[in-house]
């Protein structure tokens, strides 16, 4: 599935706006990216929000994805 990343996260997947993952949860969905993008351990340790169909996702990892979800990746944001 077509999963769009912004902000650092592109610097971490050699610049692409996107990215084709396996996954029919968040979890599946994080450990391909972590596959397919080592680079993408510094930003995920940091925290990596994900938003499906509009609605973020901070913590639900068991979170199932839809078929043909849009999917986007965000750096987490720290408050203050």
């Amino acid at each position: 599935m077509k999963v769009e990343l912004s902000g650092i996260l592109r610097g971490a997947a050699r610049g692409a706006s996107f990215v084709e993952l396996e996954g029919q949860t968040i979890k599946a969905l994080m450990e391909d990216l972590l596959r397919q993008y080592p680079d993408m351990a510094g930003p995920m340790d940091e925290g990596i929000a994900v938003a499906i169909n509009g609605e973020i996702f901070r913590d639900g990892w068991q979170q199932s994805i839809p078929k043909d979800a849009e999917i986007y990746l965000l750096p987490r944001l720290q408050g203050g």
